[in-house]
């Protein structure tokens, strides 16, 4: 994929604060979602379906990723 195709304007939680150790999202047009670290802009990135996007984040909700301590 091309840098053009990852163009969008991305962006990490404000729950984040100062933190470096951040995942970025950018909404990239035609049901495309970019996933990046935030300490490497210029590396590469994971690119879902907004569906796919959509089902892993309602898993987070869900508490479907907490771990047990």
């Amino acid at each position: 994929m091309t840098t053009r195709a990852l163009s969008g304007q991305w962006f990490k939680s404000s729950h984040s604060g100062d933190g470096e150790a951040c995942v970025e999202v950018a909404w990239l047009g035609v049901g495309r979602v970019g996933i990046r670290d935030s300490k490497n802009p210029t590396g590469p990135a994971l690119i879902v379906t907004a569906g796919e996007w959509r089902m892993f984040t309602m898993a987070v909700l869900e508490g479907k990723f907490d771990r047990i301590r």
